[in-house]
């Protein structure tokens, strides 16, 4: 008498919701100025983002003529004119956006000095995506006196790190922009002659440390660990010719996203403003369909994602709109 053999066909659909989503930020220290140069318009053909944060646009919406039809623009700028201010340009629809932090941080007492209050300034701005808020951020620089030193240090970096711990309770954080300090001596060339001054101090470095130790990481550190790169230069002295510059805009990021981000990278061949672009980009993961209603089958199924590159998450998750194909071949022996 002939065996039986049943073969069963783990059927999968795999759908990828896009190659990687391309992630950028550049402080433009001036969108009309940059549009005027061209500089931004050859970057994004160039370079195609998928979503754009700027900083230092100095510009309300509608003051830079800004042509951008496959973008969504989302603004805030300072009531201050001609200064400060962010922007994020995005093809990705995003659910929500807002304007600066949440109550909790408005109603801390110190926000205004005699440089103004960092709150009118367009200095945060956030859009909620499916899988995570992206915070695009200008930190007030501590000034060449550090007259705003203990600004930093008492009011804008707890602020800021409190209200991206509160994001966090919903869903993960990217942070990018600005963050005008260069963490380690391997972020500037000459870190001997910088000791205490403005963007190096002991003081703006704990900042940033306690930014990374409160869970985040610091993309570009992941991927080049050793490697000086900058990307702010200073107008002085040729300081851009001869690569003498600081590492101060940043893209971090909430632990949780470690596998998701798959290069970070700082566009240092980039021209037009005193900073150059940065970028990450994050792998929006693979969106899978099991064809089957073995039970069995569904641990093989999970450890296949898993080598695809899926979550532990996404690899548990069974799409309601599944369709069920033929589940088995079977075939007679002799």
């Amino acid at each position: 008498m002939g065996a039986i053999v049943v073969y069963f066909r783990l059927s999968l659909k795999l759908v990828r919701y896009n190659e990687g989503m391309k992630i950028f930020s550049w402080n433009v220290n001036g969108l009309r100025a940059v549009l005027k140069k061209g500089a931004l318009q050859d970057f994004l053909a160039k370079y195609n983002p998928d979503i754009l944060c700027l900083q230092e646009t100095k510009a309300k919406q509608g003051q830079a003529e800004v042509d951008l039809p496959d973008y969504i623009e989302i603004w805030n700028s300072a009531e201050r004119a001609g200064y400060s201010g962010t922007a994020i340009f995005t093809r990705v629809e995003p659910i929500a956006t807002r304007e600066g932090f949440f109550s909790e941080q408005n109603d801390n007492p110190g926000w205004e000095d005699s440089y103004g209050d960092a709150r009118t300034e367009g200095r945060v701005l956030t859009a909620e995506f499916e899988q995570f808020y992206l915070i695009n951020t200008y930190v007030p620089n501590a000034k060449d006196g550090l007259e705003r030193l203990k600004y930093r240090e008492q009011i804008w970096d707890p602020a800021l790190l409190e209200y991206i711990k509160t994001l966090e309770q919903t869903k993960p954080v990217i942070i990018c922009g600005d963050f005008n300090v260069a963490h380690e001596e391997i972020d500037l060339a000459r870190p001997k002659q910088n000791v205490g001054h403005a963007g190096f101090t002991d003081e703006e470095r704990q900042g940033m440390t306690n930014y990374l130790n409160s869970g985040l990481i610091d993309t570009y550190r992941v991927f080049h660990p050793l490697e000086r790169k900058y990307s702010w230069w200073s107008y002085r002295g040729g300081a851009r010719q001869n690569n003498v510059g600081w590492r101060i805009d940043y893209f971090l990021a909430s632990e949780i996203l470690r596998e998701r981000i798959k290069a970070a990278d700082i566009l240092d061949e980039v021209l037009g403003s005193d900073h150059c672009p940065v970028m990450i980009e994050y792998d929006e993961g693979l969106r899978a369909i099991l064809n089957t209603s073995s039970e069995e089958a569904e641990p093989d199924y999970r450890a296949h994602l898993r080598m695809l590159g899926a979550s532990a998450i996404e690899a548990d998750k069974i799409s309601e709109s599944s369709e069920t194909d033929e589940l088995a071949d079977i075939s007679e022996e002799e």
